[in-house]
């Protein structure tokens, strides 16, 4: 018999799309977390912050993100075939740490489209008893789906904000978007807490949590009902969102405040009459973000990653009934219409199935964002087009990076199919982006089949990491 106790209930899954976050223990195994937490002490004292190659150099992590409870909580957030992403952080909040402003985490080298159907998870964990005082991390609740905040300054922040706090194991699991900062430590201890991505692989095909059924109307408190009720039908695998919690005003799609544009938005999505009123005002919001879309920031030479409108965001909800309109706007004169509507495909998912074929010819586009968000769509689709392998071997070979990336995540839907493309992801092994040499060994190891397999452990025995050798134990 399964032991289904560490399932998540109805109730967890709809206080994270409430709130943006949910928390897990693990401090059953206390011993695990004396280890985890004596090991970073030892080499950050000696050796600072060694970025990703904290999982190698101590292994045990990995026994945190596979205790049930944890495996459990991700499984009904993301799917059964959820991935860990390469890139995880240590965060050292000393005494007197200062802490940080609000912000939202940039998708590593990669430029998703922000929305509130989540492709991505946080995992923030706490290797110590964690308390107020100690500089934890600080989460602006409900406010993952809002663009901006009355103010970054925590000084100044007009929103209700909560110090997530606990014993060792305490693991957070936070919506991607969600604002979030470092709190001053005013203790005399250090805070560790050690940041850790996930990501879906495919879209919601039902419910993946002990669920007892989807008739839930969020509280009247909520101030985004229609989104949320529309992302709690999509983790269910209902097609579209159902009637509005609230009703629509096509003159709010325009109004000043996020919130209102948000809810009119939702709402209309629930009329295929106003489907061309949609699409229009897409088009509008997305060309007006152009700027900002394509500014740098000082702290972040990679570029932002952008916040679909909200016209943008609520034809995902339409699903079937907008594809064909997204189809024709795939072919946009405007690179930046053509990648948000290639995006939306990508949330509607399954299905956006009858747009494969305007996908899988918009691989060709000429801007690389167009491209990126296409094999998004298509590995989100509910199966690959005909002739799509060799569209998307091709792009293994792409310039840019982030092509290569999400054409190796989308070969991972071929399974046994993918395998022509293995000597494209046996190059991938060597690829200059350390993260593409992830989803290269990734696509291999989901394909599966002998070639596949060889071609991965040789190369990982090839570059086994040794965790005890260090500059004072070299061999």
């Amino acid at each position: 018999m399964n032991d289904d106790s560490h399932l998540l209930i109805d109730d967890q899954v709809q206080q994270f799309i409430l709130d943006g976050y949910l928390t897990i223990q693990t401090a059953d195994v206390p011993e695990l977390h004396r280890e985890i937490h004596d090991q970073m002490d030892t080499i950050y004292e000696k050796e600072g912050n060694i970025g990703n190659n904290i999982l190698p150099r101590i292994p045990r992590i990995q026994q945190v993100f596979d205790h049930p409870a944890v495996r459990e909580a991700l499984t009904g957030l993301l799917g059964p075939d959820y991935i860990m992403n390469p890139h995880r952080h240590g965060h050292l909040n000393p005494p007197d740490g200062k802490g940080q402003a609000w912000h939202k985490d940039c998708y590593v080298y990669d430029h998703n489209i922000r929305h509130p159907r989540f492709q991505w998870i946080l995992a923030f964990y706490y290797p110590q008893d964690t308390t107020d005082d100690m500089g934890p991390s600080g989460l602006i609740p409900g406010q993952q789906y809002y663009k901006t905040i009355s103010d970054v300054d925590p000084e100044k922040t007009r929103e209700q904000a909560l110090s997530l706090c606990g014993p060792a194991g305490t693991v957070s699991l936070i919506h991607f978007d969600a604002w979030h900062r470092a709190t001053p430590n005013i203790s005399d201890k250090k805070r560790f807490m050690l940041k850790f991505q996930f990501a879906r692989l495919q879209a919601p095909q039902g419910p993946t949590w002990r669920h007892t059924g989807c008739a839930w109307v969020p509280p009247e408190d909520d101030p985004m009902p229609n989104v949320s009720m529309d992302v709690w039908h999509w983790l269910c695998g209902k097609v579209g969102n159902g009637h509005p919690v609230s009703a629509a005003d096509e003159a709010a799609l325009f109004d000043t405040d996020e919130r209102v544009r948000l809810n009119a938005a939702y709402g209309l999505a629930a009329d295929k009459a106003a489907l061309p009123l949609l699409i229009d005002t897409m088009r509008k919001e997305t060309l007006a973000a152009l700027e900002e879309t394509t500014a740098k920031t000082p702290d972040n030479a990679h570029g932002t990653n952008p916040t679909a409108g909200a016209a943008a965001r609520a034809l995902s909800t339409m699903g079937e009934a907008a594809v064909p309109a997204l189809i024709e706007t795939l072919d946009d004169d405007h690179w930046w219409i053509r990648a948000m509507s290639a995006d939306i495909l990508a949330r509607i998912g399954p299905g956006a199935q009858n747009a494969g074929d305007a996908l899988v010819t918009a691989l060709t586009d000429e801007h690389w964002w167009v491209r990126r968000n296409v094999l998004e769509a298509l590995r989100l689709l509910a199966f690959l087009p005909d002739g799509t392998i060799p569209a998307i071997t091709q792009a293994l070979k792409d310039p840019d990076n982030r092509i290569r990336r999400n054409a190796a995540l989308a070969i991972c839907r071929a399974g046994e199919a993918g395998d022509p493309a293995v000597p494209a992801l046996l190059d991938m092994l060597e690829d200059e982006d350390r993260y593409n040499r992830f989803y290269g060994a990734l696509a291999l190891r989901r394909i599966g089949t002998t070639r596949a397999r060889n071609a991965l452990l040789d190369a990982l025995f090839t570059a086994r990491w040794c965790p005890v050798t260090t500059s004072e134990s070299r061999y």
